[in-house]
């Protein structure tokens, strides 16, 4: 199937493992040119030398708590280089455990780093977009959108403001060829997840063979995802 992303430009978020590294090089066997971004060059450049075709490939470091900066370096990057058609948003989840334990700090932090650091790149992108009449925002979330899970309170409650976000956004730039979707991924095998069985095994008195067996029965496949079945 052809995609029609040959020679797109697409800025992949939280690209050096999991969903986003599987999305980078997903698109990048479309044709797409990647920049990828995220705090850690090492990783960013190991990624880099992995990515298919060999186009247009580039990368940015940023760190996502700081959507000011980010903001900048993108803007930046982007005047020197060139705008995107794509833009997938994806960060590392919050820290798990209870709602109502959770401290202030912790939802700021959250907050920031998903609603803030999306909306920043999307302020920065669009302008090209519109230019192009042709744009693809895409935000990787998370089921709790639509059910809470449990353990996960601050994370259930960033996730949901940011769908509510990006369906607003969807309404406001769908009359410029400009589309903004939601992927909503279960249990997915990425380093997210280890830790997320990590804790549950210690919380639960369990080995994290039995905690992990335990959470696929709430799967209908009985099985994790695989980041290259997202991405």
């Amino acid at each position: 199937m052809d995609l029609q992303l040959n020679n797109k430009y697409a800025l992949v978020c939280g690209s050096t493992a999991g969903i986003g590294k599987a999305t980078a090089m997903a698109l990048a066997a479309e044709g797409t040119n990647i920049t990828l971004i995220a705090r850690n060059e090492d990783k960013l450049k190991q990624v880099l030398s992995e990515l298919p075709g060999h186009r247009n490939h580039d990368y940015i470091v940023a760190d996502f708590s700081n959507p000011k900066a980010l903001k900048t370096k993108v803007l930046d990057y982007i005047s020197k280089h060139h705008g995107f058609h794509i833009l997938v948003n994806n960060t590392g989840g919050p820290k798990g455990g209870p709602v109502f334990t959770a401290e202030i700090d912790a939802f700021d932090s959250a907050f920031t780093q998903h609603l803030k650091c999306n909306h920043v790149l999307a302020q920065a992108v669009v302008p090209f977009m519109k230019d192009q009449g042709y744009g693809r925002i895409v935000n990787v979330i998370s089921t709790s959108v639509k059910q809470p899970l449990d353990g996960l309170g601050v994370s259930n409650t960033i996730r949901g403001a940011v769908a509510n976000w990006s369906k607003t956004l969807a309404n406001e730039l769908g009359q410029f060829g400009i589309t903004v979707n939601n992927v909503l991924p279960g249990a997915t095998g990425t380093e997210r997840l280890t830790e997320i069985i990590k804790n549950k095994s210690a919380k639960s008195g369990t080995t994290e063979e039995e905690a992990a067996n335990a959470m696929k029965q709430s799967v209908p496949a009985k099985r994790f995802a695989k980041p290259g079945g997202i991405g």
